[in-house]
């Protein structure tokens, strides 16, 4: 799990860095290129993923209260610090509801399948994923409803990802992880052990997901744009 976690904020981190290169005028083309924000679309995913098979490792011989809530607060308050930042930064696509919040509010929707079966969580998740695909209304075309996943035109943000279809996901990965449970793959995913630098450096850097989701972008920012000042200079 933390390995995946980690190749996962790997990709968010080489993913920005493009998006800063070219908002910093080195590169054009690419960070909007549709292949680029795809990448980006499968990077998000496998977090909401990881979000729902981390519910059902982590509550597995039954709920806990305290971590889950301290987690909850943690991840909160940093989707909170994430958009009263961007407001500044970027008042016009200021993130109102990113994968921090998406998260968090996630992380409560799960907790409602914690002790569903399988079939429930994986038929709920489909609905939900699919939904948005074939309705959507001008009523949404909000920020205070476009979170839900069902405007005709998002506002913009520099990072979207609405409970539709995205928490639809989570409830796919606590299925998925219920069944693998259920047939002994728990057993066999606990036996493996990460070997080597890359494995165990992978492994601690999905241990600081939310410490380097935090921090990358301000040290990406704080190198690269003056460094384009500098360039730009002579």
């Amino acid at each position: 799990m933390d390995i995946v976690r980690g190749l996962a904020i790997a990709g968010v981190v080489l993913f920005h860095i493009v998006w800063d290169l070219e908002f910093a005028g080195f590169i054009s083309g690419v960070a909007r290129h549709p292949v680029w924000l795809l990448f980006g679309r499968c990077l998000a995913g496998s977090f909401m993923l990881l979000v729902g098979v981390s519910l059902v490792l982590a509550h597995r011989s039954g709920f806990r209260t305290r971590p889950f809530l301290k987690r909850l607060v943690l991840i909160a308050l940093s989707a909170a610090a994430i958009s009263a930042v961007t407001w500044f930064a970027f008042p016009q696509s200021f993130v109102y509801f990113g994968i921090l919040h998406a998260i968090t509010a996630t992380s409560l929707i799960g907790l409602c399948f914690i002790r569903a079966p399988a079939w429930a969580s994986a038929a709920a998740g489909i609905a939900v994923f699919a939904l948005p695909f074939v309705t959507s209304s001008e009523i949404f075309d909000t920020r205070w409803l476009a979170w839900i996943g069902f405007a005709s035109n998002v506002p913009p943000s520099n990072d979207f990802v609405p409970i539709f279809p995205w928490s639809g996901l989570t409830l796919i990965g606590m299925a998925t992880t219920a069944w693998m449970l259920r047939g002994g793959g728990g057993e066999r995913l606990a036996a493996v052990r990460s070997s080597g630098k890359l494995a165990k450096g992978l492994a601690w850097m999905g241990r600081k997901s939310l410490l380097i989701y935090l921090l990358h972008q301000p040290i990406l920012l704080a190198i690269i744009v003056p460094l384009s000042w500098v360039l730009a200079a002579r």
